[in-house]
């Protein structure tokens, strides 16, 4: 190594300790902030390194610069303006377009070297199998991600789409993976064995995530990220970069372990998920639910409400997707702080899958400012409930749902909220419409339930105007 080399490889080693500095500081709050900078700047310094040392080598043509330049500043654009731009309901979205990104950038690479090799015959197996399974992990995550974006955004149908032979396909298509990796590896020349692995990988992230319904999205989301750290993970292999490496299995351990922690949360196993996943997506309610509504549930006012949580001395709140679709977390945090000067005990109820991605209520509050302290995981809340005064429901419904107490449902055994057991429970919802499950929430029908059907905005907004005058 010349002494350029040497100094990138020593940049690359810090850079990847830096990565891990920063996913440790991730774990908490306080200091995640700190812990992305970190990791957002060790990444600017691996790219300035790697710029060095192709400037050091003069192996790149002057073409190879524009075509180099020119996607670090559309990549660089592109992400500072989804940054900026992207709504939070359109989080999830972007987190499975940015895995996309991330598996398809990791298979090209793959591509590309095995495509470029001087004596592609003569490749080993240390350079040719990680290709191939870089192109296998990265092709799947790349068309997976694309239809998980799809369901997301309402593109593609939510609920599960299941088409005959779809189950044998599933199985056949790994198999033809093996065939194809072992090809791959014995003949890393051949372009059929190349193309068709790829083919059947972009295939089979199409048919792995079209038969898992919406309530789902979640843990797919998590393992999906899992795929892209273990594709950038094979990418370094391939191009004997440790940095790339040590991120991608930081990437891919992290996404594995957040896929188990959030089908424990669903009391679900991973194989069921992706075998076919439950729920119907976001969905309106049925004539007869319509019908009946009038003599199910009971519908109240702002003032209704005001009143009860002016007077409680306990409110939890249970955020929901609901509350991301209004954009209304500045509205509840005005709210919870009103209550909170004037002397009532506020948390917030966060359950592990509420929302459409892992974390989802967490980044929506904290783009509110609400204090850290106020928010209270699953296990920790319900025990409280009993104590809690009012329970104010907004935009939450599957996870709050106590027909997942009992068998023979979509739902049965997946841990909820025991929203249920608070002294009062507030509602706050467009209409009666079904959540991700597709089933009715027995919650709204119990006795001690007020529906305010409204906008979760505007229904906030009225709510804390009404308080304030009762509070003064």
């Amino acid at each position: 190594m010349d002494t350029v080399s040497d100094a990138v490889h020593y940049i690359f080693l810090a850079a990847a300790a830096c990565f891990v500095m920063g996913l440790h500081l991730m774990n908490h709050p306080r200091t995640a902030r700190r812990g992305n900078t970190l990791s957002a700047g060790a990444m600017a310094l691996a790219i300035a390194a790697t710029v060095w040392l192709v400037l050091d080598e003069d192996v790149i043509s002057r073409t190879g610069w524009l075509v180099l330049v020119s996607g670090g500043v559309l990549g660089a654009g592109l992400g500072l303006w989804a940054a900026r731009e992207v709504r939070m309901t359109a989080m999830p979205q972007l987190v499975s377009v940015f895995n996309a990104v991330g598996g398809g950038a990791a298979a090209l690479i793959a591509v590309g070297d095995l495509l470029q090799a001087e004596d592609p015959a003569g490749l080993g197996a240390r350079v040719s199998l990680p290709g191939a399974l870089d192109i296998v992990i990265g092709a799947v995550t790349f068309s997976g991600s694309l239809i998980a974006a799809g369901k997301l955004q309402g593109v593609v149908s939510g609920s599960p789409v299941v088409f005959p032979g779809a189950r044998l396909l599933n199985v056949a298509l790994p198999a033809s993976f093996v065939v194809g990796t072992v090809w791959l590896v014995l003949a890393p020349d051949s372009r059929v064995a190349l193309y068709g692995l790829v083919a059947v990988a972009l295939l089979f992230g199409v048919t792995l995530v079209l038969p898992i319904g919406g309530a789902d999205m979640p843990v797919v989301i998590a393992l999906l990220n899992a795929f892209t750290g273990s594709a950038v993970a094979m990418a370094g292999f391939v191009l004997d970069e440790t940095a790339l490496i040590i991120a991608g299995m930081l990437v891919s351990s992290s996404g594995g372990i957040l896929t188990k922690l959030m089908a424990d949360a669903m009391n679900r196993s991973i194989a069921n998920i992706m075998v076919g996943g439950f729920g119907t997506g976001d969905s309106a309610p049925t004539a007869a639910a319509t019908s009946g509504a009038p003599a199910q549930v009971r519908p109240v006012s702002a003032d209704d409400v005001a009143i009860q949580l002016a007077y409680a001395s306990k409110v939890v709140f249970v955020p929901g997707y609901g509350l991301a679709a209004a954009q209304a977390q500045h509205e509840l945090g005005d709210l919870a702080k009103l209550l909170t000067d004037h002397g009532v005990d506020v948390s917030y109820a966060i359950h592990p899958v509420a929302g459409r991605m892992p974390g989802h209520m967490n980044v929506l509050l904290a783009e509110a400012n609400v204090p850290y302290t106020q928010l209270k995981e699953m296990d920790e809340v319900n025990p409280e409930f009993p104590q809690a005064d009012v329970a104010l429901v907004i935009g939450a419904n599957d996870v709050t749902n106590p027909i997942a107490r009992r068998p023979g449902n979509a739902i049965s055994g997946m841990p909820i909220l025991d929203v249920d057991k608070a002294k009062s429970v507030v509602v706050i919802k467009r209409s009666m419409g079904h959540g991700y499950a597709g089933i009715d929430n027995e919650l709204y029908t119990d006795p001690k339930t007020g529906m305010f059907f409204t906008d979760a905005k505007k229904g906030l907004a009225e709510l804390k105007a009404a308080v304030r005058e009762f509070v003064g």
